[in-house]
């Protein structure tokens, strides 16, 4: 196998753990970040002790607060930041070389969408629009149902990588096939990138019904698949009216196998805060959905499926969809009804 330099922008979670999965084949990877604390921790402990805390990285793990070191000369990067920030750093990579001169081949990890005057933008399609030419419809979207938490540690992980390009979908799917990954090639570049987004949303959801589970004589597992099973359903219908190409990438693991894990893994933090909103009343912080996006960053973690779900509720409007379960999280998180009503309705009354 032939080693590469690899350049990943962002340094949460799901960032440092792919730079681990790649760094134990034998690849050098750097990671971008903002703080030069966690530069000096990597370097002296091997420890991303902000966002990944407890997993020794491997030597072959750097970072740098300087982005167009980590983005130049690199084979392979990889763009990690979360959605909020993804645009305003990759404006900050698009005069170094290996960018500017399109001599490096770049995959996304980020979910979720872009905010534009036009409405809500898949993250793929608005990239290709500022990044120089030669990147138009050759990037490569990587998800799937992929906790960092056990990618870190090698623990058996499929993704997808989906593509315009096939070769650039092998391209990435051979670099990946490391140690506890299975990767799979996808030419349904639109259904991929719903599924990633929009399972986030549904987790939140499903996160309240399982805390109002764990006190109820209604709800159990049997009203929590028909929530999950109905979420599916949404992600599909979102799919198909953005352009979605291919039905089973929504029964595949991008799909169900994604959504699946995000309901109901320990680690998901979409899952945490619809828990939370139940048993920590943390919605009562913020005056609706618009404040709370604002002051998410004083939540402690990052649930993406909050952002995810002002776009989706616009995607909905603009699509004339009927959405009740993420439409119903809008209202939610706008305070505009109670998370436990909304759900008895929704699964009482169907």
């Amino acid at each position: 196998m032939e080693l590469r330099k690899v350049g990943i922008i962002g340094s949460g979670a799901w960032g440092t753990a792919m730079a681990q999965a790649l760094a134990r084949a034998g690849h050098h990877v750097q990671l971008y970040t903002r703080s030069a604390e966690l530069v000096e921790a990597i370097k002296d402990k091997h420890e991303n002790l902000q966002y990944l805390p407890g997993y020794v990285l491997s030597k072959n793990v750097t970072a740098s607060t300087d982005i167009a070191e980590v983005a130049d000369d690199k084979d392979f990067l990889f763009l990690a930041s979360p959605s909020l920030y993804l645009l305003d750093n990759v404006n900050r990579i698009l005069n170094v070389p290996s960018v500017s001169r399109a001599k490096t081949n770049i995959g996304i990890l980020t979910k979720g969408f872009f905010s534009t005057e036009a409405g809500p933008k898949m993250i793929m399609e608005t990239l290709e629009s500022i990044l120089p030419e030669p990147f138009r419809h050759n990037l490569v979207y990587v998800a799937g149902p992929s906790h960092a938490e056990e990618v870190a540690v090698g623990k058996l992980t499929g993704l997808i990588a989906a593509s315009e390009n096939p070769k650039n979908s092998i391209m990435f799917r051979d670099l990946l096939r490391v140690p506890g990954l299975m990767v799979y090639s996808s030419f349904d570049v639109i259904g991929v990138q719903i599924c990633a987004a929009v399972k986030n949303v549904i987790a939140v959801v499903y996160g309240s019904l399982d805390a109002i589970a764990e006190d109820s004589a209604v709800f159990g597992d049997n009203a929590e698949s028909l929530l999950l099973a109905a979420g599916l359903n949404e992600i599909q219908t979102i799919g198909f009216a953005m352009g979605a190409t291919h039905a089973e990438t929504f029964t595949s693991i991008s799909g169900v196998g994604d959504l699946y894990v995000s309901c109901k893994s320990k680690y998901g933090r979409n899952r945490r805060f619809g828990h939370d909103i139940i048993k920590n009343a943390i919605l009562t912080r913020f005056k609706n959905l618009d404040d709370l996006i604002t002051n998410i960053s004083s939540i402690g973690y990052l649930p993406e499926g909050v952002v995810a779900c002002k776009y989706v509720a616009q995607i909905a409007e603009k699509h004339n969809l009927r959405l009740t379960i993420c439409n119903g999280l809008y209202r939610i998180l706008n305070r505009e009804i109670e998370p436990e009503d909304f759900l008895t309705n929704l699964l009482m009354r169907g």
